[in-house]
Parts: C-alpha cells; sequence; structure tokens
C-alpha cells in the first residue's frame, strides 16, 4: 500500500487505457467567463478539457502525473496545453494563477489521508480569491460487494474505510459526504448535486459534483 499518493506506474500502464466519463454539468461552466484562467488537475487524457474548448473557453491547461496519459491526450487533441506533472501535486504555477480548478474523479486516485490534504492546500494555493473549485467523485457505495470490500481492506491494511484495489491493480477509494467536506475548510458549498456514473471499469456507480467558491 505505496505511493497512493501517485500510483504513477499504475497510470502509465494499464490505467493508461482506461475511458473517464464523469459528466460536465452544462449549467455551471455557463456561469464563468469565457476567459477565466481554467486548470484541469488530473487531466487524463484531456477530456474534459476538451469540452471546455469547444464551449468558447480559451485558457485552458491540464496536468497529470502520467505521461502516458498525457501523450495519448496529445495524439487525440494536439491543440490542447497539457503537461506531465512531475512532483505532485506540487504545481509548477504562481499562487493565484487560477479562477477555475477541475478535480474530475482524481480524490478517488488518491485515497492517503495525507495526500488528499496536500493536494488540496496546493489548489487553494493557486486559485484566485473568489476561484471556484469544480469536484466530481465517489462516494461510497451501498451494494454488498463493495462493502465487503472496503471492510476487508480497512481491516487488512489500515486505510479509511472506502478505501480498495481494483482488479487490475489501483488502489482507489469512495468517499463519505462529510470526508469530502472536510477537505475543504477554505471554500464555500456553491452547489451540489448525486449523479449517476460509470467507474473507469465500466461499473455504474453513485457519485457527487461539488461546486466551491474560495473564500
Amino acid at each position: 500500500m505505496k505511493d497512493l499518493g501517485r500510483q504513477v506506474a499504475y497510470w502509465d500502464t494499464a490505467g493508461a487505457e482506461k475511458t473517464f466519463t464523469h459528466p460536465v454539468d452544462p449549467g455551471w461552466p455557463a456561469t464563468v467567463d469565457r476567459g477565466a484562467r481554467i486548470l484541469d488537475y488530473g487531466c487524463g487524457y484531456g477530456r474534459v478539457m476538451a469540452e471546455l474548448s469547444h464551449r468558447g473557453f480559451c485558457d485552458v491547461s491540464g496536468v497529470d502525473p502520467s505521461s502516458a496519459l498525457i501523450a495519448r491526450g496529445r495524439r487525440s487533441h494536439p491543440e490542447l496545453r497539457l503537461a506531465v506533472l512531475e512532483s505532485p501535486p506540487s504545481l509548477p504555477y504562481p499562487p493565484t494563477s487560477f479562477d477555475v480548478v477541475l478535480l474530475f474523479a482524481v480524490l478517488t486516485c488518491v485515497p492517503d489521508d495525507d495526500a488528499q490534504r496536500a493536494l488540496i492546500a496546493e489548489l487553494v494555493r493557486v486559485l484566485a480569491p473568489g476561484g471556484l473549485l469544480y469536484v466530481s467523485d465517489m462516494v461510497l457505495q451501498d451494494d454488498e460487494r463493495n462493502r465487503d470490500r472496503y471492510a476487508a481492506y480497512a481491516r487488512r491494511f489500515r486505510v479509511p474505510y472506502g478505501v480498495f484495489a481494483t482488479d487490475d491493480g489501483a488502489v482507489v477509494r469512495h468517499h463519505d459526504m462529510a470526508e469530502l467536506h472536510a477537505l475543504l475548510p477554505e471554500f464555500d458549498l456553491v452547489e451540489e448535486r448525486r449523479i449517476s456514473a460509470v467507474t473507469m471499469n465500466g461499473h455504474p456507480a453513485r457519485a457527487v459534483q461539488l461546486l466551491a467558491r474560495k473564500r
């Protein structure tokens, strides 16, 4: 259970071929100026960035620790501004560089508590006052299969309840809503909604989207 803040070996191999599916709420970007400085942290192969670009946003950057996913994104979307994040969660940008940060299905891939807090602290640093954080992530599932593996991993590895390993080797986390809210003490919640999503391995699942404003 090492390297739970990065897992680059997984994302450069099996993870590099996954299809990511969390939807973008069309109403939330509509409230943002098209010239806003946007960062997609954990952008993968640029799926969400491409959607925002098609919606008219002209200043969108994406970073991801996986060089394989970034290479895939550059092949699919050569027009996008994609970069490999060499030392996550540290970002190569000065404070208050962005008006909006996207965090789509990223916290689920960073199951360690300390690593999650460090990531959010870095996003707070690069967000301008009043900037928006748009989170889409997985919540605890209530089916027997997931409950059993949550409990098994919590007992075996002493990780937070909701952490487990996928069949192909990723260690991921489904979240209690109180845990997600507790990660954002420097933000005011603007809106929250529950959604249906599909996991990267093709399973239907419950998820949540949060829009929060930095104080």
